[in-house]
């Protein structure tokens, strides 16, 4: 089993393809294998790496706290162990964040080649009773319910078809797995995290995708976008969170798109 120890924790990591290196990093709750449509789709033509982050999948699960700089700095280290960076960086929900901590940090070009923030958002910091009152309903509902019935929960809001019953079956079977207390401290790892004001010196080539019926709504995103200096926004329409999982038929192509630009515009117009 394929594994990276960062500050003394053991990470679980998977390789596939060959060429330029783009590293997946998954949600909160998650772990690689969210990521089987883009894997298969991507290897034809690049390298692409996968990451269990601390407290996720098959990587270790040492008490907390975490954070989003901890995530960020796991990832940075194995793709300098993997001789993989810069890499293209694509995130989804708190794998954004990672992603943009990543991109934020002072030297990222050497890390970040591009990124992909996919249904994720740059402010969890609470600034209201509503925003309070997410972050501990989510804290009772697992300590309470419990990991199997909370994903039960979750599935419901995700995958809303009648013909999606497959995925919200396979969701609350990988759910229930978590460890509770690395989950928990994931929660806290992104409540009170903020990439906002920096946002403007993010001049990494960057595609925001946003679910039109996400968490969080398109403005905000949009909003973000704007802020950014070499930023722009793809909508994927009837769509939800688990956008991997449940649309790779249309993020799939959005991906592709984006990194044979990034390679185009690397190249140069001699080279094509």
């Amino acid at each position: 089993m394929p594994t990276c120890v960062v500050d003394g924790v053991r990470l679980y990591y998977e390789e596939e393809g060959e060429g330029e290196p783009v590293l997946l990093i998954h949600g909160l709750g998650s772990s690689t294998r969210d990521w089987f449509e883009q894997v298969s789709y991507l290897a034809e033509n690049y390298r692409v790496v996968r990451l269990d982050l601390r407290g996720h999948g098959r990587s270790e699960k040492p008490p907390g706290p975490y954070s989003i700089a901890q995530f960020a700095r796991e990832a940075a280290v194995l793709l300098r162990t993997l001789d993989a960076a810069p890499a293209h960086v694509v995130g989804l929900s708190m794998g954004g964040m990672v992603a943009l901590e990543m991109a934020a940090h002072p030297g990222a070009e050497d890390l970040v080649s591009s990124l992909v923030i996919i249904n994720s958002t740059t402010d969890v910091r609470i600034t209201s009773w509503a925003d309070a009152w997410f972050y501990l309903s989510r804290r009772l509902a697992v300590q309470v319910l419990g990991m199997r019935r909370v994903g039960e929960l979750i599935a419901r809001r995700l995958f809303v078809k009648p013909e999606q019953e497959p995925l919200r079956t396979e969701f609350v079977r990988r759910w229930a797995e978590n460890d509770r207390a690395a989950y928990l401290a994931s929660v806290d790892a992104i409540v009170g995290w903020s990439v906002d004001d920096r946002l403007p010196r993010i001049g990494t080539p960057t595609l925001l995708v946003s679910s039109d019926h996400d968490y969080t709504p398109v403005a905000s995103k949009n909003r973000a976008a704007a802020r950014m200096p070499n930023a722009h926004l793809a909508v994927v329409e009837d769509a939800r969170h688990a956008l991997p999982v449940e649309r790779p038929d249309r993020l799939n192509p959005l991906l592709g798109t984006f990194l044979a630009e990034q390679r185009a515009r690397r190249s140069g117009p001699l080279d094509r």
